[in-house]
């Protein structure tokens, strides 16, 4: 699970939330706010940087039997 966000970006947040967010409503915009950054920061972090050739993450699983 990612980190939760320091307390002053999600009151940030919270304070900021778009039109459609308030619009659909919240009991709690903080857990909101801090959800919406932790899935930010995770994309984020997920990034790979220019210039830089992607890693391929793969197992076992996904190769190929040998060609005789």
């Amino acid at each position: 699970m990612p980190q939760r966000p320091d307390e002053n970006r999600v009151q940030g947040r919270a304070d900021a939330l778009l039109p459609e967010e308030r619009e659909a409503g919240s009991d709690n915009p903080e857990a909101q706010a801090a959800a919406i950054l932790a899935e930010s920061d995770a994309r984020t972090a997920d990034l790979i940087p220019p210039g830089a050739k992607p890693v391929e993450r793969r197992s076992s699983e996904d190769t190929v039997d040998p060609v005789d």
